[in-house]
């Protein structure tokens, strides 16, 4: 396996690379270009600067994290055909550039989403957390007026401010779209981009839905061994495979990560792992990478990643804000580097107690 660091660029990242390259085990970052907007073209040019910086401090770009996916893609619009274009122009220049992982994701309107972004723990640091009778709580179409008129109002990673101004009509936009037809989509969109994936060697590696379930009555797909095997099977292809996040899938206590691992074998291109503690049903909150500050059993998450020969980039994910660091919330240097520690540690343990 390659450890990493997820990387937000030297415009937007407190976190430099010279410092990714002082972790002790981290030789590449995941990235991306974050100034481009879903369904845009990226230039051979812009990925090659990119490259190259990453390269002047001695580190790799090991993949993209992300391409995001256009919502008329997702949504099954006419339109759909030209952002899937342009999407394959990227792949293309990806290629070109000796890239060949994407991470992406498949969740209707929002991403990643939490209720909490610095919820305080017992030993002072604070941590990302989720509770679900607060999202029920919330009319996400009202948004942004809530946001106007309180500056106490929620603001969730995954929304972003240019979105929220059209909350009201994503919605609308999604009203017809149910699980199935989610699905079929998705489905459509990487047969689509498959001949471009194999004919450069790029691997798609989905993420996870994060939390495991639908929020605000909008489908989620990617999110149960059933549902992501139905998709693999859909798309039998060695380029269609799976970003696995240790934390998006252990929000839900039923799905059994190192069994999930270990069924897909073949299949993972990336691996996100880190821990959560589950609180009650629906509510979860983020801990310290370590088993035992969470419900996860990281040792068998990384047992499993090591049986079925895991080769390509894992990273830590979510961490901490601890010893008073400001940091884009569950990114930070500290807590994320003492997580690379702890797996590359476990790691070693695995492979040495396996000769």
């Amino acid at each position: 396996m390659k450890m990493t660091l997820r990387w937000y660029g030297s415009e937007y990242d407190t976190v430099t690379l010279r410092q990714i390259r002082q972790i002790p085990g981290c030789v590449g970052v995941i990235t991306t270009l974050y100034s481009t907007k879903p369904g845009e073209v990226w230039s051979r040019e812009s990925i090659r600067t990119m490259k190259e910086e990453v390269e002047s401090e001695g580190l790799e770009i090991s993949g993209i994290e992300s391409v995001n996916v256009h919502d008329d893609i997702k949504i099954g619009l006419s339109t759909r055909e030209l952002y899937i274009s342009n999407y394959i122009k990227t792949l293309e220049n990806l290629g070109k550039e000796g890239i060949d992982l994407v991470c992406y994701n498949f969740m209707p309107v929002f991403d990643w989403t939490r209720t909490d972004l610095a919820k305080e723990r017992s030993d002072g640091s604070t941590v990302l957390s989720y509770d679900q009778d607060i999202i029920d709580k919330i009319n996400p179409t009202k948004m942004f007026e809530e946001m106007d008129a309180d500056s106490s109002g929620f603001i969730l990673p995954g929304w972003e401010p240019d979105r929220l101004t059209r909350i009201k009509e994503l919605f609308e936009m999604y009203k017809n779209v149910d699980e199935e037809r989610l699905f079929q989509n998705l489905v459509y969109f990487l047969k689509s981009i498959m001949p471009t994936c194999e004919k450069y060697g790029i691997k798609m590696a989905i993420h996870m839905d994060d939390p495991a379930w639908s929020i605000f009555n909008l489908p989620r797909i990617i999110n149960s061994k059933e549902n992501i095997q139905r998709l693999l099977d859909a798309v039998p292809v060695i380029n269609n495979g799976l970003t696995i996040c240790s934390g998006s899938l252990g929000s839900n206590p039923d799905n059994d990560i190192p069994d999930m691992i270990r069924s897909f074998k073949g299949r993972i291109h990336f691996a996100h792992v880190r821990n959560v503690k589950h609180v009650a049903p629906g509510k979860f909150e983020e801990t310290a990478h370590l088993s035992s500050d969470g419900s996860l059993d990281m040792y068998e998450i990384m047992k499993a990643l090591y049986d079925i020969n895991m080769t390509g980039p894992i990273r830590p994910d979510h961490g901490r804000m601890i010893w008073g660091e400001k940091a884009m919330p569950g990114y930070g240097l500290y807590d994320r580097a003492l997580g690379v520690a702890y797996l590359n540690g476990l790691w070693e343990a695995i492979e040495k107690s396996n000769k």
